[in-house]
């Protein structure tokens, strides 16, 4: 199983909020930021961010999608 962010990217979309915005509110690095636009695997503890900054549940920003 493979992951993919888009969920995230049209979350910050509807609410009008750059990537680099969300990095700064939440304090991730550039690195894990890549990370996210390469739909890799980042720790919990970002994702946890990210929800607690757009005020959103996991299901709202990640998604499992099927092995190709």
């Amino acid at each position: 199983m493979d992951i993919s962010y888009n969920k995230l990217f049209k979350l910050l979309i509807d609410k009008n909020m750059k990537r680099t915005d969300l990095r700064i509110a939440t304090g991730i690095s550039p690195n894990t930021m890549t990370k996210l636009s390469s739909n890799e695997y980042v720790s919990m503890e970002v994702l946890v961010k990210i929800c607690r900054v757009l005020e959103c549940d996991f299901g709202d920003i990640i998604e499992i999608v099927p092995d190709n």
